[in-house]
């Protein structure tokens, strides 16, 4: 797959997960938030707030085609390194918001997407 066509798949992921979110009561604050300035410390798919827990979320979105990988767990891409990463640039975000006392976590959401039919199947890992 081209790095047009993964990226706008990707892209197509975060909405389906963002749209996901909102239906569950959360809010989402941004999208694709990375450091503005300095060296590049990577990038948080969706920063949302739960507004039933009153926490902030960070959010890593996975999505992968049905019809290819349907049988996959796109989640266990997410190793050691990425949540290392994630947590850095989350913490960039907190301190750059003043919020560094608020409570917050890290979940996954994987999407498989099934283009062709207009379907996705979601799976919300909560607090990995």
């Amino acid at each position: 797959m081209p790095i047009t066509l993964k990226k706008s798949f990707g892209n197509l992921g975060e909405t389906i997960s963002a749209n996901y979110l909102k239906s569950k009561g959360y809010e989402i604050i941004a999208m694709n938030y990375a450091n503005p300035s300095g060296r590049r410390l990577g990038e948080i798919d969706i920063i949302a707030k739960d507004l039933e827990k009153d926490e902030l979320v960070f959010v890593e979105v996975k999505a992968r085609e049905m019809h290819k990988f349907g049988n996959t767990n796109p989640e266990e891409n997410v190793n050691y390194h990425k949540l290392q990463r994630l947590n850095k640039i989350a913490y960039f975000y907190l301190k750059q918001n003043n919020l560094t006392d608020c409570a917050y976590r890290f979940d996954v959401i994987a999407v498989w997407i099934n283009e062709s039919a207009r379907r996705a199947k979601i799976k919300h890992i909560k607090a990995i």
